[in-house]
């Protein structure tokens, strides 16, 4: 199993002055660490640093432009691979020729190092740009064919119910060969068989959900992609799965690096934005569904640890770490994403975890996959000198 990152370059309210500095001092902040944060997980040994593209989610991410991030990324970094988590595509937000042109752009300055990821947003984002909610499942997948067909074919051109596109040269071209692996966001039951039905990598989240729970939208998703049809060029069967992650020598440093603060501020902080934002955008039964639970939330009615307990986020020492990571394994996880700048942590304690992670608990990963590896090719040996 492999660790990446997930960032959403957070600007935590309350700010520290009134309007218009309060918010600009704390970009400039989020972005600086970020930045800095990502550079030394390039040399730790993680995989992907996913960045999202948001678009208004005040406090919580300040990332509506990652790919011009990941853009800067591909020039201070060498292995680390560079993820649009995700980019946003119903028609309504862009047209898709730019998402073929940047997602390419990032392709070529890396080198190959893009995975690119889909996803069609949130009911507060959609009603800002007008998307066609009701149509907007069908949008992305033509969407995404579009943007395949742009950079397989010399010109492209597109008549449809969706888009309509005289015959154009798009350029650039991805580095990869055909294009980079493609891959959907999704949290209900039916996206996430969307997802395996279109032969894309899956990227969901555990934080509002046990393992248990989680292992079973993952064979969900595995059991849709053995009749798969890919609606891009490369079949892609991964799941990526984002939590809260933060590793320390020990948890007597809880306190000082404010991990409690800071799980409680993204939990009560997600219910609060989307009763305010985002409930009266949903259908009435969805709404009856997810109001006392979102309600409780945002009024902090609820055991911060119980989060802990139940695997739900990853915290603690290396050792503790490894072996909640071995559970997401089991799971069915192929990486886990880790959010390790999140709420009020400094940035010496994300800094040390993301060291942390990186000369303990990969390592340690990479040994034991290794070692599965080796056992499994002695077994298939034996088994086959046994038929002999």
């Amino acid at each position: 199993m492999e660790l990446g990152l997930l960032y959403e370059f957070e600007a935590p309210k309350p700010w520290a002055e009134a309007h218009p500095w309060g918010q600009r001092t704390a970009e400039r902040i989020a972005y600086k660490n970020c930045i800095e944060q990502i550079a030394l997980a390039d040399k730790k040994g993680f995989h992907t640093a996913w960045l999202v593209e948001h678009h208004f989610r005040e406090g919580r991410s300040h990332m509506p432009c990652n790919d011009v991030v990941l853009g800067a990324l591909s020039q201070i970094t060498e292995n680390i691979r560079l993820g649009f988590g995700v980019s946003l595509m119903p028609h309504e937000f862009i047209h898709t020729a730019r998402i073929a042109e940047k997602v390419a752009t990032v392709d070529l300055l890396s080198g190959g190092r893009v995975e690119w990821g889909m996803g069609r947003s949130t009911p507060m984002e959609q009603a800002a740009f007008k998307v066609d909610v009701p149509n907007s499942k069908k949008k992305m997948l033509a969407a995404a064919r579009t943007v395949v067909g742009m950079w397989e074919e010399e010109y492209y051109e597109e008549h449809s119910e969706y888009f309509d596109f005289p015959a154009r040269m798009i350029t650039p071209k991805p580095y990869q060969y055909p294009h980079p692996p493609c891959w959907m966001a999704a949290s209900s039951e039916e996206t996430i068989r969307m997802a395996g039905q279109n032969g894309l990598g899956l990227l969901c989240f555990s934080i509002m959900q046990p393992l248990d729970k989680l292992a079973e939208l993952i064979a969900m998703y595995r059991e849709e992609q053995k009749t798969a049809q890919p609606v891009t060029k490369i079949h892609t069967n991964k799941v990526g799965v984002y939590t809260m992650v933060h590793c320390t020598e020990s948890r007597s440093k809880f306190e000082t690096n404010r991990v409690w603060d800071s799980i409680w501020w993204w939990y009560k902080g997600t219910a609060e934005f989307i009763l305010k934002w985002e409930m009266a955008m949903m259908p009435p039964e969805a709404q009856e569904k997810a109001f006392p639970l979102l309600k409780a939330q945002a009024d902090g009615e609820f055991d911060i640890h119980s989060f802990d307990e139940q695997d739900m986020v990853i915290i603690g020492t290396p050792e503790e770490c490894l072996k909640k990571f071995l559970k997401y394994e089991e799971a069915g996880v192929d990486q886990v994403l880790c959010y390790t700048n999140f709420g009020y942590l400094p940035q010496a304690a994300v800094l040390e975890s993301i060291s942390l992670l990186g000369d303990y608990v990969i390592p340690e990963l990479k040994r034991m996959g290794a070692d599965r590896t080796a056992k499994g090719l002695e077994q298939s040996i034996a088994m086959q000198a046994a038929a002999e």
